[in-house]
């Protein structure tokens, strides 16, 4: 019998699931935040899934959006997930995730959300941290790039807005000022190619000895995206992310450009990794362990990049405490990290977790050392937020505020306008 109580070769008894839990949370952030496909109206909305094992341990999860969707799609697989034992992950996957199946329901996100519970529930019982559970902590903490947006004013105080140069290199400077970011990203494909650059390229000279990289969120034409990227090519250059839509719009400006170029829209699974280790696209993979269907997955698609000699970085999907803590574990395992790690996270107002935000020093955050992922749940906060929730309901990821009737195209041929400095009230 180990330390832990396990006998060798069994899991520890009490480690079926005997009931799962789905709360909805609304958590706002700083300022509502512009992309190319629309927005993050003035907060993220997140499903928090707590598993509870026979014995009593509750494992935590987290996926995007939620609602009635996702607590329908949990319960419509509790047949098959209560008894399932939690160290029994191989089944767990066929289970959520058959591939004829997932034709015609896509639950990767719930997978995901399970994934992170069983591994929080088994290092719980095991008494030991999740990156234990992954092979080992290669490191004690995680960098991470400031991610900077173009946001509308909060409706609230007015403040926050990013929409001019001086807007933008301001907010930047507040960033590393407060948190110590050496590597920065701007997310881009919100306004016309040539004004993105002109951002661009005063972020890279406010800050000559930090990295820098540009997300233009696959909205750029072919012909725009290599346009940018001569432009860019002298900057200190993480990579080039998604200039423009699909693998071979990707080679092709990979090929005229000569930037590594990344992605987290065309390589998001094993079949298309394989694919562009045939015949390559992209230099570095954006591995997000909600858009991959969990911290496993992304880590075999982590030793496929290693073998090939392909590039990984820490992808964030919009994160609170619990997903960040997958992001954290998953960049302690990693056994190479070369890029700092994206995360929205800094842009949120407060947090669900105990302690509130879990905190950056010198540009990082510290990877939780506590049984399971590390974080755990505060009941007020939980039920303040679920409460936002029930008031505000969901909004339209694919819709700006700001411009009503639009819808991104791809790749995109109606720019807002930068000097429009109308305030859409956005919560």
């Amino acid at each position: 019998m180990s330390a832990s109580g396990r006998s060798a070769g069994k899991p520890p008894r009490g480690s079926r699931i005997a009931d799962l839990r789905a709360t909805t949370v609304s958590v706002p952030l700083e300022a509502p935040l512009r992309h190319a496909a629309g927005a993050h109206w003035g907060r993220f909305v997140r499903t928090i899934v707590e598993l509870e094992t026979e014995s009593g341990v509750i494992g935590l999860g987290e996926l995007g959006g939620g609602g009635q969707s996702a607590q329908l799609t949990l319960e419509s697989l509790r047949p098959k997930l209560l008894g399932h034992d939690i160290f029994d992950t191989t089944a767990l996957w066929f289970k959520i995730l058959n591939p004829t199946a997932a034709l015609y329901d896509n639950r990767t996100q719930i997978h995901a959300a399970l994934d992170f519970a069983c591994l929080d529930a088994m290092g719980q019982m095991l008494e030991v941290p999740v990156y234990d559970l992954l092979g080992g902590k290669m490191r004690d903490k995680v960098p991470f790039a400031s991610y900077l947006f173009f946001r509308y004013p909060d409706a609230a105080t007015g403040s926050g807005e990013v929409r001019t140069v001086d807007q933008l290199v301001e907010h930047a400077r507040d960033l590393k000022a407060r948190h110590g970011f050496t590597a920065h990203k701007l997310k881009a494909g919100v306004f016309p190619p040539d004004y993105e650059l002109r951002c661009f390229l005063a972020l890279a000279e406010t800050f000559p000895e930090d990295a820098v990289r540009i997300d233009p969120n696959a909205s750029y034409s072919v012909r725009d995206a290599i346009r940018v990227g001569h432009a860019i090519k002298g900057l200190r250059n993480d990579y080039y992310e998604d200039p423009t839509w699909g693998m071979n719009g990707l080679r092709q400006v990979r090929g005229a450009v000569g930037l590594p170029i990344a992605t987290n829209t065309v390589v998001t699974n094993l079949e298309q990794l394989a694919a562009n280790v045939r015949d390559p696209a992209v230099d570095v993979v954006l591995l997000d362990t909600t858009f991959w269907g969990g911290i496993r997955p992304v880590l075999k698609a982590a030793a496929v990049c290693e073998t090939f000699q392909l590039g990984i970085g820490v992808h964030s999907s919009g994160e609170l405490g619990i997903q960040l803590a997958t992001m954290l574990h998953f960049g302690a395992a990693l056994p190479s990290m070369q890029f700092a790690a994206d995360a929205h996270y800094h842009q949120l107002a407060d947090d669900i977790i105990e302690g509130g935000k879990l905190a950056y020093r010198d540009g990082s955050i510290a990877v939780p050392d506590g049984p399971g992922l590390g974080v755990r749940l505060d009941p007020h906060k939980v039920a303040r937020y679920a409460g936002l929730y029930e008031e505000l309901g969901g909004y339209p990821y694919d819709r700006d505020p700001g411009r009503p009737g639009w819808y991104a195209r791809v790749p995109n041929e109606e720019w807002a306008d930068p000097d429009d400095a109308s305030v859409p009230a956005v919560r």
